[in-house]
């Protein structure tokens, strides 16, 4: 751990809960709760400064664990790796007791991002079938309020639910099919941490210190130190609005227009380290066997920023999990918006291949499903599909279970002639159109930079050939590159070619920085 991430850790751990004259945990910690098998498990809470306490498990040969309350009252004990299954009950003891019954051992994701993620079982594909089958005891569920605030927070309120027909619906639908993939598959209790937040920007999920130690993030946190510097009297403008909106409707008159109220920046979803402070600060150092992520929409227009943002939100979270590089797969974006036939420059397009370009990072993996949007709502409701893909990286990468599980990816192109031969990686058993035989989505540019939409054809197992009679010495090849483009071609497994160009000239949203 870096020195500075190593001093906000111990700053976060000293903004415990005040003393309490009885033991107390953190609402991450309850009856039905799934803890990560494989691995020691943190279990911590708060006590009178000084309180001895002991944490024991039953069944099993278990040896019970001791901790002491530190001044500020908190402790924490490691609890040994316990065997896969359950049910076990968790005893703390201080000077009084607290019983988790019903604990389970076995595989823990968090669920995270934006709307997307929290888009629910209810308002998926089949909802009423879905929800009628949800009948999965070893599956259970925790969903953290949405609250965005600049002071670091250690709880929350929720509690662990078992997977059933009354508590799934409400639950995130991706997340959910994730974690019921992964239980099928492996036949072992799946416990999933929802935390996500709808319309949340990247920056909104990363401490402010982390931003603020930066350079490149000092125009975005410029434009945020305004706001709040303005803030109190934006904030007796909309009470004055208030006022006037009352006493408008109590005399049956229109109300004035509204004001842009401050309190949805202050406290929303955008806010540099607002949502890391409010939602996934409560959660960090329960144990966990990865992360799988839904984000990207809100900041499709500051693509190029989120090829270092992106990035450095997934090695804090690890850093500050204290588990290593856990694993992390994100979901690309989706096609949405006017569907185009022709090559187009697009912020969605520049978002996607920042996406791409953070699996540099380890043990990090792509659901690729430029095929899965909906061109009228931002929200598709196929997020049954969505789930499998993210669920083969883990089964994969995860659990070693022979299933594909990478989209095909650009690897390289040389210029033959009038023609452009690309070669791709990961293209289990070749290429293969959908729908017709004509491979649709590639556009052609000479030195000019103008694209055309181009031919195409399969030339081997991982090689495209791509080319236009207008275009006589090709220098650069984009696929699937629109908001919604009109594209066609798959591996042999099912899975999309990822969206890619083999340019590097600026984009769309170069410079962007708020």
């Amino acid at each position: 751990m870096t020195t500075g991430l190593a001093a906000l850790a111990a700053a976060l751990m000293m903004a415990a809960a005040p003393a309490r004259a009885d033991v107390k945990l953190p609402a991450i910690f309850g009856d039905h709760m799934v803890l990560q098998r494989g691995q020691a498990d943190k279990i911590w809470g708060w006590a009178d400064p000084g309180e001895e306490i002991t944490v024991s498990v039953a069944p099993g040969d278990h040896q019970p664990k001791s901790a002491k309350a530190g001044a500020d009252g908190r402790w924490e004990v490691s609890l040994d790796a316990l065997e896969t299954g359950g049910p076990y009950t968790i005893t703390v003891k201080g000077k009084n007791t607290v019983t988790l019954s019903d604990v389970l051992s076995g595989e823990v994701w968090v669920c995270s991002g934006q709307s997307n993620m929290q888009w629910n079982v209810g308002s998926a594909n089949d909802a009423d079938l879905e929800i009628r089958a949800a009948k999965f005891p070893g599956i259970r569920l925790i969903t953290v309020p949405n609250r965005g605030t600049q002071e670091p927070q250690k709880d929350f309120q929720g509690r662990w639910e078992v997977c059933s027909p009354e508590t799934v619906g409400g639950f995130s639908a991706v997340g959910y099919f994730f974690g019921r993939q992964i239980h099928q598959t492996l036949g072992v209790p799946v416990g999933l941490i929802n935390d996500a937040w709808g319309g949340s920007a990247c920056e909104a999920w990363i401490p402010r210190e982390k931003l603020a130690a930066d350079p490149r993030y000092k125009p975005l946190l410029d434009h945020w130190a305004q706001a709040e510097a303005n803030y109190p009297q934006a904030k007796k403008a909309h009470d004055k609005w208030e006022a006037a909106a009352a006493k408008a409707k109590a005399e049956g008159k229109p109300a004035p227009q509204e004001p842009h109220n401050p309190d949805w920046d202050m406290h929303g979803n955008s806010r540099p380290g607002n949502i890391f402070n409010g939602v996934l600060l409560p959660t960090i150092g329960y144990g966990i066997r990865g992360a799988i992520w839904y984000q990207g929409e809100s900041n499709s227009g500051r693509a190029y920023q989120y090829r270092h943002m992106f990035p450095l939100m997934i090695e804090t979270w690890r850093d500050l999990w204290g588990q290593g590089d856990f694993s992390f797969y994100w979901v690309q974006l989706a096609d949405f918006m006017e569907e185009k036939d022709r090559p187009v420059e697009s912020g969605w397009a520049e978002l996607r291949e920042a996406q791409t370009m953070t699996l540099k990072l380890p043990h990090t993996g792509e659901a690729v499903i430029i095929d899965l949007g909906e061109g009228r709502d931002i929200h598709p409701r196929n997020k049954q599909d969505v789930a499998k893909r993210l669920a083969r990286w883990a089964l994969a990468k995860d659990y070693g279970v022979p299933v594909p599980c990478q989209s095909p990816t650009y690897r390289s192109m040389k210029v033959e002639g009038r023609k452009a031969v690309l070669t791709f990686d990961h293209v289990d058993g070749g290429f293969r159109p959908f729908d017709v035989d004509e491979l649709r989505g590639f556009a052609v540019a000479g030195a000019d930079r103008k694209f055309v939409k181009a031919q195409a054809k399969v030339t081997g197992d991982n090689t495209i050939e791509v080319w236009s009679d207008s275009v006589s010495d090709p220098a650069a090849v984009r696929y699937a590159w629109a908001d919604n483009p009109v594209c066609n071609v798959y591996s042999q497994a099912g899975l999309p070619l990822t969206p890619f160009r083999t340019d590097d000239w600026p984009g769309i949203t170069a410079g962007n920085t708020h």
